[in-house]
């Protein structure tokens, strides 16, 4: 069997029917994302964190960065949707972001401590969200429609096994 590199665990479907008990476990998932991760990287060299998950594609170093700027991104839709109707988020270039030279060259204990904080406050946020608020939406100019956050919840669940897998290839040499 070949493993799709690009998208080792399967392209993000969210589910029809996202029940409180699916919430809950997307919110255990992002709660334990940044340990995770840190068990992952904790054992690897420096060289191996400058290894692409996959041909063409980011270093480890450059997919922990990129999670960190995607998750900030993400807890802060989460507030603008909480706090305004149905808010138009700001795009940016995660493509571009990643050659930034922090993406590229620092160290990635930044990113770990800052997905570490973030996390701990975004689940916080997530755990005390009801019913209605989940139902609360941001509009995504990219996609050009309004979005639930209890959709996000999930597709960052995703996001977060999804990356940790991209690290898993590497750090153990699938």
């Amino acid at each position: 069997m070949t493993i799709n590199l690009q998208y080792p665990i399967g392209r993000f479907s969210p589910p029809q029917d996202l029940t409180a008990g699916l919430i809950e476990e997307y919110i255990q998932v992002i709660a334990s994302f940044p340990s995770l991760l840190r068990k992952e990287v904790q054992h690897m060299a420096g060289e191996n964190l400058h290894t692409p998950y996959r041909p063409g594609g980011w270093t480890v170093k450059q997919v922990i960065h990129h999670c960190a700027d995607s998750h900030m991104n993400s807890f802060i839709r989460f507030k603008l949707a909480l706090t305004e109707d149905n808010p138009t988020i700001k795009e940016y270039s995660e493509g571009q972001w990643a050659e930034l030279t922090d993406g590229q060259h620092s160290s990635v204990e930044s990113s770990l401590k800052l997905l570490e904080g973030l996390h701990e406050r975004w689940v916080a946020l997530l755990k005390s969200l009801n019913k209605e608020e989940l139902k609360r939406t941001f509009f995504h100019p990219e996609k050009q429609k309004s979005i639930t956050l209890e959709h996000n919840v999930a597709l960052y669940a995703w996001h977060c096994q999804h990356h940790l897998t991209h690290v898993r290839l590497v750090s153990r040499g699938v």
